[in-house]
């Protein structure tokens, strides 16, 4: 046993780089464009009939800092329990309930991300209608003849 408390600390800190590991940028949001899956080998015509711009919320997301500092103060608490193997199993679950309660606080004090992107409409020659999603204002206007090819939209 007297190994094991040594290595305590070790354990506690590398579950907190573990967990904080995992985080997730809030706001990072991906810049190509999206487009709707529809599985195609064929090049299809259309023409453009709606381009708006649309706002969109994320919400928000990741592990950082709540998390850390939650482990920590519940890792601090939970050693504060009972004694032996006992301690040590209140101690874990101190830093996992801590680590979860500080994420989830982070996360309600921190607002959603929002943004905004340019969608597409389109009607295809055969009558399929599908959008296409855009982070930077794309080259179409409403009434341009397009091709759809490989799920991407050419002009």
């Amino acid at each position: 046993m007297p190994c094991f408390n040594r290595l305590k600390p070790f354990a506690t800190l590398s579950l907190i780089t573990v967990l904080s590991a995992c985080a997730y940028p809030p706001g990072a949001t991906s810049t190509a464009p999206v487009t709707t899956t529809v599985p195609s080998a064929t090049v299809q015509h259309a023409r453009v009939t709606h381009v708006q711009l649309v706002s969109t919320q994320a919400p928000a997301s990741g592990i950082g800092a709540g998390a850390v500092v939650g482990g920590l103060v519940g890792g601090i608490l939970g050693h504060q329990i009972g004694g032996g193997t006992g301690q040590d199993i209140a101690t874990v679950a101190g830093v996992v309930g801590g680590a979860l309660i500080g994420n989830a606080i982070q996360n309600n004090q921190v607002p959603a991300t929002a943004s905004q992107i340019y969608r597409v409409t389109v009607q295809q020659d055969n009558g399929v209608v599908r959008t296409f999603d855009y982070a930077t204002q794309p080259n179409v206007r409403v009434g341009d003849r397009v091709r759809v090819e490989n799920n991407q939209l050419y002009r």
